[in-house]
């Protein structure tokens, strides 16, 4: 198991907590804050890795990935459009522990390389899907983070979320065989997070919501304490 799905399986709030400067309408997310203020709050908030989106449409930069993954010694997933080896390379160099793969922007065979690249480069494959047909050219499957994105990359994210997604795939992405499946876009509230893990996900991917957050800290404790009410119902 890879350090980045062994640490977020086994946190105690598994959340991938994201540095993205703007939102998929171009607004700004940072509020003022340096990426190094944003990281300090991830890390008091005891994130399980932290993702940085490096994509241009999202106001991230290639040396993004770098100043974050100096900031903390968390498991750091780079969010982009990687198409080629040379992309996962630049990433490892750049210290990330995990890459985004998007199935639907990939043929079957490019998937099936990039995952067995990354995987020789000790990169955990960070494969975001969107239907069932696309979870089956996933190879390697335990040796990959399966993420369902509740909104459309194809579109640069910009529909609202559509959470029913989450709940009508989690069956397809425990049938592959990943061992960390997680719920990415669009968690908005703690209440929903509860309900996504609640459900069956391993981790979830949380950006805009926290970013949004007035108070990284309260956004938190509210959805530690969702959680304990759900276990306390489900133990009745």
């Amino acid at each position: 198991m890879s350090r980045f799905i062994d640490t977020l399986v086994t946190a105690a709030r598994p959340l991938i907590m994201e540095v993205k400067r703007r939102d998929p309408h171009g607004a700004d997310l940072m509020g003022g804050r340096s990426v190094a203020e944003v990281v300090a709050a991830y890390e008091l908030a005891d994130a399980a890795c932290v993702s940085v989106v490096t994509g241009h449409w999202f106001g991230g930069t290639p040396d993004l990935l770098r100043e974050v993954a100096d900031l903390t010694d968390k498991p750091v997933l780079q969010k982009d459009f990687i198409t080629r080896t040379e992309h996962l390379k630049r990433a490892r160099a750049g210290g990330a522990s995990a890459v985004l793969l998007t199935a639907g922007l990939l043929s079957k065979s490019s998937l099936a390389n990039l995952i067995d690249a990354a995987l020789s480069l000790e990169l955990t494959p960070f494969v975001e899907v969107t239907d069932e047909s696309e979870v089956d050219t996933i190879v390697h499957p335990a040796d990959c983070v399966i993420a369902v994105n509740n909104k459309d990359i194809k579109i640069a994210e910009r529909d609202t979320a559509d959470l029913s997604r989450s709940e009508r795939m989690l069956p397809a992405l425990l049938g592959a065989g990943t061992l960390a499946p997680v719920s990415a876009s669009g968690i908005d509230t703690p209440r929903t997070a509860t309900g996504l893990l609640g459900i069956g996900y391993a981790g979830l991917l949380v950006g805009t919501a926290l970013l949004r957050a007035p108070s990284v800290a309260d956004w938190l404790d509210e959805f530690d304490n969702a959680r304990k009410l759900a276990m306390e119902g489900t133990s009745r």
